[in-house]
């Protein structure tokens, strides 16, 4: 069979034209791989920070959040509630907070940026239940504080852990940062962006 007299360049046309067509598949392949790689709007909207309005917290009021898909909990303690962690030291397991627990600027003794404002990740360290706030002396807090009837653990108004209870861990202060005098961002801290 002779090859004279033929015309190539609808061969390479249609060489070209199926190659071409081939590329554009990979490419509509590759491309929804890839991107599911990228985290989703919701993804990433679950790990962002939250703003939190605190002015119209009475004092003793108790507020729940979430961030990250974990209660978060502020806390307008009262000056007597202040007043009472001093004293239960004796009572707690680790009333200095030397467990890694909080961010420095909250490891002092009222575990908190200003002494009547409390912020914690309201799951209990023994096994993720959300305990209870407990405003006023009970049978199971003399003082008050929060209580985990699931298994009970029972923590003072900072959120630390008292002795004999299941729960090992102080309760977690996240990341946060005042904004303005009556506006707290949970889950980053000042400066951080």
């Amino acid at each position: 069979m002779s090859t004279e007299g033929v015309d190539n360049s609808r061969r390479t046309f249609l060489v070209g034209l199926t190659a071409g067509v081939g590329a554009l598949g990979a490419v509509a392949a590759v491309v929804p791989f890839v991107m599911s790689w990228t985290p989703s709007a919701k993804a990433k909207a679950a790990g962002a920070p939250i703003t939190i309005d605190i002015s119209k917290i009475e004092e003793g009021g108790f507020v729940v959040n979430e961030w990250r898909g974990k209660p978060v909990w502020i806390l307008r303690r009262t000056k007597e509630m202040v007043e009472t962690l001093a004293a239960q030291d004796g009572d707690l397991r680790d009333p200095q907070s030397a467990e890694e627990q909080q961010p420095a600027y909250a490891k002092n003794a009222v575990r908190s940026i200003k002494p009547e404002v409390l912020v914690l990740l309201g799951v209990c360290t023994h096994l993720g239940c959300s305990p209870k706030y407990v405003k006023e002396p009970t049978v199971e807090l003399a003082h008050g504080g929060f209580f985990c009837p699931c298994h009970g653990s029972k923590f003072d108004f900072a959120g630390r852990v008292y002795k004999g209870v299941p729960a090992p861990l102080n309760l977690e202060v996240p990341p946060h940062f005042y904004q303005s005098e009556n506006v707290i961002v949970v889950g980053e801290e000042q400066g951080a962006a």
